[in-house]
């Protein structure tokens, strides 16, 4: 029996005037942005559709926004009568796969990703701690390297996104994550690049913005659902809220298996993955990890006719 895994974008999707022409058309994403609004006292709607881009792009603003709009493109396929049979989400994309499948109202995790993104910002201070991206190298080549470095420098530094084959993200204090990239390319790496982003990630530096966040998800509902998600710091399915609430505080400072989830919802039968939200980068990494399994995404008009044109066939 044919299944059908929704996937949900992280940070670095994010794009002004992302969901726009959905919000023009359908009244129950119009329904979605204002409730996204009033949960946190600010217009989260103007910020997706006029930006400026710079106050997107802040951690804190960033991470309800991709959610509202994953939220909305979610509701969008409800409507087309398009539904999942298991999701996942990279890193904040996680919440967007827990409010798709029932287990956290979407108002709780509007606010909850807000501040998860103000405790990540604020556990290191800006400048003390960066990302790379590295290429062409074997994930267990990295994370030697990574926890060598980490010795020598006696500084965090840790392989922290595993997202597809020859794609690992490092994460850590500045000068340890300079030294590993150096000794990475060493190894043969194709290309190391640091990141554009302002903080280490799902290292152990996050620690802090981990501990934080249990406070707040400690009030918060979190049902059981019928409809499994694939967490992100196990890569196996997850239908407990109980579970649900520990894996999603571990998840702040720990790494995210994306390509072990990709390559378990396969084995588990899912064979066509559809990316819900803004940007490909999810589809991208589907095509590489389960070559030939149909990978679509659903982000606008043009996206959900294509989308919807697959599954009338």
């Amino acid at each position: 029996m044919s299944k059908i895994a929704f996937v949900f974008p992280g940070q670095g999707s994010q794009t002004v005037g992302m969901c726009k022409a959905f919000y023009d058309e359908y009244a129950v994403v119009r329904q979605i942005f204002e409730e996204a609004d009033d949960a946190l006292g600010y217009s989260i709607t103007k910020m997706c559709f006029e930006g400026p881009e710079d106050q997107l792009r802040l951690t804190a603003n960033t991470q309800p926004a991709i959610l509202t709009v994953s939220t909305a493109c979610g509701a969008v396929l409800k409507e087309h009568g398009l539904t999942c049979d298991i999701a996942a989400g990279h890193s904040l994309g996680e919440y967007s796969a827990l409010v798709q499948c029932g287990a956290m109202k979407f108002a709780d995790a509007v606010r909850t990703v807000h501040k998860r993104g103000q405790f990540m910002q604020e556990a290191v201070p800006v400048g003390e701690g960066s990302m790379a991206a590295v290429l062409g190298l074997d994930s267990d080549k990295i994370v030697e390297i990574c926890k060598a470095v980490e010795a020598e420098c006696g500084a965090a530094v840790q392989a922290v996104n595993f997202n597809c084959p020859g794609q690992v993200v490092i994460a850590g204090a500045v000068a340890p994550v300079n030294k590993a990239i150096e000794a990475l390319k060493a190894a043969g790496a194709k290309r190391a690049v640091l990141l554009p982003v302002s903080a280490p990630f799902h290292s152990t530096l996050m620690q802090p913005a981990a501990d934080r966040l249990a406070e707040v998800l400690a009030p918060i509902e979190i049902a059981d659902i019928t409809i499994p998600v694939v967490a992100n710091v196990t890569a196996q399915e997850v239908v407990s809220g109980e579970e649900i609430k520990k894996l999603l505080i571990k998840q702040a400072a720990a790494p995210v298996l994306w390509e072990t989830s990709v390559r378990n919802m396969v084995a588990n039968g899912v064979d066509t993955f559809v990316e819900v939200g803004p940007g490909k980068v999810l589809t991208g990494f589907t095509k590489k990890i389960a070559k030939g399994i149909p990978a679509l995404n659903v982000e606008d008009p043009a996206s959900l006719e294509k989308t919807l044109a697959h599954f009338a066939k």
